[in-house]
């Protein structure tokens, strides 16, 4: 987990560490789409204004997603997962928790993890890490996942090994 020393004033639902991660990863040739509860019209033309992304109306169209509510967020194979020969043609999502401290404990391990770190963010729907869980033996295809909470990100990719 990381806070981000940013001052943003994005458009309600964002948090500013989900605009912060917007702002690094959208850009042109990016379509991003939009969960319900971040599909406004003033999210989208500041997406558009700052980011220059197109906008995805089937989320398997899409390279990277905006969910504000992961609690109602569609099953992780709606979402592109990429190939054997183009994994990084897979969506990255950008979940929007409340909190990355208060929800049920998973247990992460894998490259970049010393041994085994815990992680709880609060908000994902049912069953998310079971189907996050279940991509780990498509590796090298899946989705990596960005979670936001307030000013803090923390990144989970698709190479990290998920335990409940």
């Amino acid at each position: 987990m990381h806070d981000i020393a940013v001052e943003l004033a994005p458009p309600a639902p964002l948090d500013p560490a989900t605009a912060a991660a917007c702002l690094t990863l959208l850009d042109f040739e990016t379509p991003v789409w939009l969960d319900t509860a971040a599909d406004s019209d003033e999210v989208r033309a500041w997406l558009r204004f700052h980011c220059g992304c197109p906008l995805a109306a089937d989320a398997g169209a899409a390279r990277f997603a905006v969910l504000a509510a992961p609690a109602a967020m569609p099953a992780l194979a709606c979402f592109q997962l990429g190939s054997e020969a183009y994994p990084d043609e897979s969506a990255t999502l950008i979940a929007q928790v409340a909190s990355l401290e208060t929800g049920e404990a998973v247990a992460l391990s894998g490259p970049g993890i010393e041994e085994r770190r815990d992680f709880r963010p609060a908000g994902v729907a049912e069953g998310f890490w079971k189907q996050r869980r279940e991509l780990e033996a498509l590796f090298p295809q899946g989705v990596d996942l960005v979670f936001a909470s307030g000013a803090s990100l923390a990144a989970v990719p698709r190479s990290t090994q998920v335990r409940f």
